[in-house]
């Protein structure tokens, strides 16, 4: 380790001031120079090259826990520990993340349906338990926002929509899309659907889209937004990830990058920690091999 700090700063000092500094010997330090590399240091560079290359293929999305995944299921068996050093001393690091905006409305004068999820966020079958939220997403033209709805099952998200404005058309829209990717017109017994209070879930719109589909209504209770937790986790994920590293010039290049972000990356790649470090649309193949 020694040497190794003096070949890194050898063009900033004489090798014999570093060496007597250090209180090692100068022909040590060359010896250790002309040496071949341990297989160790072997290894240790090759794991470093392919942390460098996930972190690339993921856009520096991933931090240690899902990069040690994703060299485990390439085969290259190491320790999440051992991981987390190499991205340390190569200065490799997931992108961090930000606070953002409020934009539940609960101050409105539509009833309000209780919270028949009540933190139940692990259900043991698909299109049993919805979450649904709203965020926005900032361009030089102003807000876009964003509806999700995701299945607690696998974490994927079913539905999505973005509008300019942010209304209730914009939240039945991603519903819409949810209920004709997930039910094909056939409705499932003991669905809830669950949201924040704001004003586009408690609207008439929206409540009888879902009493159409035979959909429970369960909303979080107010100011508690640990009620939809898995819903506030995919926004984290995707501002950190996404949107606080893009400068977008306008709604349809914001549309574009988070089409790209929900449908080729979140749902089809990216490891997701409460599955066991697979990806949604993986996890559901494996509880329904015919699945899409």
């Amino acid at each position: 380790m020694t040497f190794g700090w003096i070949e890194e700063r050898k063009g900033e000092w004489p090798v014999t001031q570093l060496c007597r500094v250090l209180e090692v010997s100068r022909s040590g330090f060359y010896a250790w120079r002309s040496r071949e590399p341990s297989h160790a240091e072997v290894r240790r560079e090759e794991l470093t090259e392919q942390v460098a290359t996930i972190h690339a293929e993921v856009k520096g999305r991933y931090g240690s826990p899902r990069v040690h995944a994703e060299l485990v299921s390439r085969g290259h068996e190491c320790c999440v520990n051992v991981v987390a050093e190499v991205m340390r001393e190569a200065g490799i690091a997931a992108k961090t993340t930000r606070k953002f905006r409020q934009t539940t409305d609960s101050n409105h004068p539509h009833p309000v349906a209780e919270n028949v999820l009540d933190r139940q966020f692990d259900p043991e079958e698909p299109n049993t338990s919805w979450v649904a939220d709203v965020t926005y997403i900032p361009t030089r033209e102003g807000w876009l926002y964003l509806a999700v709805v995701e299945d607690l099952f696998s974490r994927m998200v079913v539905g999505w929509a973005m509008a300019a404005t942010m209304t209730s058309r914009l939240v039945v829209d991603a519903l819409e899309m949810a209920v004709a990717d997930r039910l094909g017109g056939s409705s499932v017994p003991a669905l809830v659907a669950h949201s924040d209070r704001g004003s586009q879930y408690a609207s008439e719109h929206y409540r009888r889209r879902l009493a159409e589909e035979g959909i429970t209504c369960s909303m979080s209770r107010r100011g508690n937004c640990w009620d939809n937790a898995p819903m506030e986790s995919f926004f984290a994920s995707l501002k950190k990830e996404l949107v606080h590293h893009e400068d977008y010039a306008t709604r349809e290049e914001a549309r574009a990058s988070i089409f790209e972000y929900i449908e080729a990356f979140y749902n089809r790649v990216r490891r997701h920690s409460s599955l066991g470090y697979v990806a949604p649309a993986e996890y559901e193949r494996a509880h329904n091999p015919t699945h899409r």
